[in-house]
């Protein structure tokens, strides 16, 4: 079941809000997700064989383009092997595939024949396929900074793109705008439906590598990857298939960096925080809706956020293109990451590359 994470009222029968109508709230799952192995149906697509873990209704469609079971690939990194989870190479060449697969599938379920996104170009490219796929009308609000290849993607998916000048806060103000005047909004950050996807890689990687990971490295701007990881990985240590937590490491941006700050000063380290300009467009966000959530799974897996200078972030993304991995900015944040945090954090070392290269300019 759903409720509001702060007055606890159910999630309504007859409509999708992304917020609690009444207190203005986070919706969230009232349970963690429960891992059977023996309730995996591998006749299945992709992440839809852990369909058992979704807590999507029963009558949701599967909402498919093949997302899932990605490349893990070893490669050597600062004198160490650590492997790499290619999540770039996702049917619209970003991790967002496996939240959105899920969130779709549950407003079809709902009835929902049109609804509205915004974001700075993968999530907003991710919904535009998955709602084209099942044959819903789509509207995404982008900030006119967003990467060219992007905007073009999410056009060529049939869905209308509408820029909004200034920083990415203010597409989401024009969004949530669109939602009072009656659009139903598919928010990724909002909605909890799509936490569950990103869960399916942490049960992809123990089955891949035989063993939970010894730490996770991935970037972070809602940081809704890391949380969905977090349940997943605490769904199979309930279950008992693993002993231990992975430890977590978010990513951030220095020009954009509140988890970053709120783990290194408390609270009050977020309100000097600033919407800086970054080639890491992705993780620009001010306010992660569920960042004190998030700051606690990461620290409560003796985790850590990161922040990563402006100057590294492109000699990072030529690293990783020389190793044979064409990622975008905002993934390529986590080679300067690692350089940090390498000999902190126990192996085995999985880095998630999120986004393709092939959706920036260089």
């Amino acid at each position: 079941m759903i409720r509001c994470a702060k007055c606890q009222k159910p999630y309504p029968d007859d409509s999708p809000p992304y917020r609690c109508p009444d207190c203005g709230g986070a919706f969230d799952f009232c349970d963690p997700p429960r891992f059977d192995p023996r309730q995996i149906e591998p006749r299945l697509p992709g992440i839809w064989r852990y369909r058992h873990t979704f807590g999507l209704p029963t009558d949701a469609p599967i909402i498919s383009l093949g997302e899932g079971d990605t490349p893990l690939v070893w490669a050597k990194a600062y004198g160490r092997e650590v492997a790499f989870k290619l999540e770039y190479l996702s049917p619209t060449g970003s991790f967002k595939d496996r939240g959105t697969a899920l969130l779709v599938s549950f407003l079809r379920s709902r009835g929902v024949d049109e609804a509205v996104e915004d974001s700075s170009g993968n999530a907003g490219a991710s919904f535009a396929a998955y709602a084209s796929r099942a044959g819903m009308k789509a509207r995404v609000f982008v900030p006119e900074y967003a990467s060219g290849p992007k905007r073009e993607q999410i056009a060529a998916f049939g869905a209308e793109v509408t820029p909004v000048p200034g920083p990415r806060s203010k597409a989401a103000r024009a969004v949530r705008q669109a939602a009072e005047q009656g659009a139903v909004y598919a928010s990724h950050a909002y909605l909890p439906q799509g936490l569950p996807g990103f869960a399916t890689i942490a049960y992809e990687l123990t089955e891949r590598l035989g063993q939970a990971p010894g730490s996770v490295v991935a970037p972070a701007g809602q940081g809704s990857l890391l949380l969905g990881m977090g349940r997943g990985f605490a769904a199979l240590r309930e279950a008992g298939v693993i002993e231990n937590l992975p430890v977590l490491v978010g990513v951030q941006a220095a020009a954009c960096a509140p988890l970053w700050a709120r783990f290194r000063h408390g609270p009050s380290g977020v309100e000097n925080v600033e919407e800086g300009e970054t080639r890491a467009e992705g993780v620009r966000i001010l306010q992660p809706h569920r960042g004190e959530e998030i700051s606690k799974w990461v620290t409560s897996t003796r985790g850590s956020f990161v922040a990563v200078a402006e100057e590294r972030i492109l000699p990072g993304r030529d690293a990783l293109a020389r190793q044979g991995f064409y990622v975008e900015p905002t993934s390529a944040i986590v080679w300067d990451a690692l350089a940090q945090v390498i000999t902190e954090v126990p192996e085995p070392i999985v880095v998630i590359l999120t986004g393709s290269g092939l959706k920036s300019r260089r």
